[in-house]
């Protein structure tokens, strides 16, 4: 999708302080001989501060910054990969509560790694369909300190690491513009996030902890045994690179335009392997000396890493952004943000 004159005029975050990699591997939550194989140096640890209550403080932080009254936004979307609170409860309505009122249709959306590259499109398609809306405030947040799941060692490549990051998308000018976003999803890999698992009862339901080395172990299985597409994996590094293709097209550069990319946090070898040279992109040109201290942190990656980069002065007028998603599905998505102005809190 190329957007038209939707910009980017706040960012918030929330981000807790990182626990070292050497402290999982001494509680035996780590595998030490795969410390200097992933690259991990720690992740970002919220403790008991509930999942919605950081999307509030990211929320509000990108409003302050943006300059933006509260009672002057239109859509809220708030993305989610983990658990948020009791059943039969949406954590949208909590930011509604304590911060935005009733008026803005508030919806959860719950696409997994990608579920900000789904708010950008949704949130960009919402303000450009009625010339009366002006703001969307798209939001991403998880607390994986939990039962039911080892952060430290989840699956191949991953560490979760607790967060919250916010958008404010307007039609007004802002210091960025989202030229692009992109998503494709390969459904020949819907397995690959489940196998092994029953759908019913959910896992959550009867006590099982999520484990997804057992899964990706069991669609190796399957596809040793003849029972799985031995293709769908290939398809999904080939629709990566569409996604990103699309994206640059759509946003009227090539990857030679591109300034810096983030990738989802995954291991060294991962990023490496899947991404910047898949890409034909340098190494340094990623946000993994940021990534590798604070964890795959759901929806919230990307934008965490535009952030960080924005606020340590490393993106500048001119400079072009692309972000890549990686999600259940398999959905692969993409998007670029160029940098139109400095940032009013600069």
């Amino acid at each position: 999708m190329r957007t038209t004159d939707v910009f980017i005029k706040g960012l918030g975050v929330y981000l807790p302080d990182s626990v070292s990699i050497d402290w999982a591997v001494d509680q035996g939550l780590f595998p030490a001989d795969q410390v200097g194989v992933q690259g991990w140096t720690g992740a970002a640890i919220a403790g008991d501060v509930p999942a919605p209550e950081m999307g509030l403080q990211a929320a509000q932080h990108a409003l302050k910054r943006g300059g933006w009254p509260a009672d002057d936004v239109d859509l809220l979307l708030y993305c989610n990969s983990w658990h948020q609170g009791p059943d039969g409860w949406q954590p949208q309505y909590h930011l509604q509560r304590n911060l935005l009122g009733g008026r803005p249709l508030s919806v959860q959306i719950q696409h997994g790694c990608n579920g900000m590259f789904s708010a950008f499109e949704l949130g960009a398609s919402y303000l450009l369909a009625d010339e009366q809306r002006r703001a969307a405030l798209l939001v991403a947040s998880d607390n994986w300190g939990t039962p039911m799941i080892n952060r430290w060692h989840p699956g191949p490549g991953l560490m979760m690491g607790d967060a919250a990051c916010a958008v404010l998308l307007t039609r007004e000018p802002g210091f960025a513009r989202l030229l692009s976003v992109c998503s494709i999803t390969v459904p020949e890999a819907e397995e690959v996030h489940r196998a092994g698992e029953p759908m019913f009862p959910p896992g959550v339901t009867v006590g099982r902890a999520m484990d997804l080395h057992a899964r990706s172990e069991r669609f190796r299985e399957q596809i040793i045994s003849g029972q799985g597409d031995p293709a769908a994996l290939l398809k999904v590094q080939q629709t990566m690179l569409l996604s990103v293709e699309q994206s640059l097209t759509e946003a009227g550069i090539t990857a030679a335009d591109v300034t810096r990319v983030a990738f989802m946090n995954m291991s060294q070898e991962a990023i490496n392997d899947r991404g910047t040279a898949a890409l034909g992109l340098r190494s340094e040109q990623t946000t993994w000396d940021f990534g590798r201290t604070v964890g795959h942190m759901g929806a919230s990656d990307q934008v965490l890493s535009f952030e960080h980069l924005v606020d340590s002065g490393q993106l500048g007028v001119g400079d072009h952004m692309l972000l890549v998603g990686v999600g259940p599905g398999i959905n692969l998505s993409a998007a670029v943000i160029e940098i139109v102005d400095t940032p009013p809190w600069k």
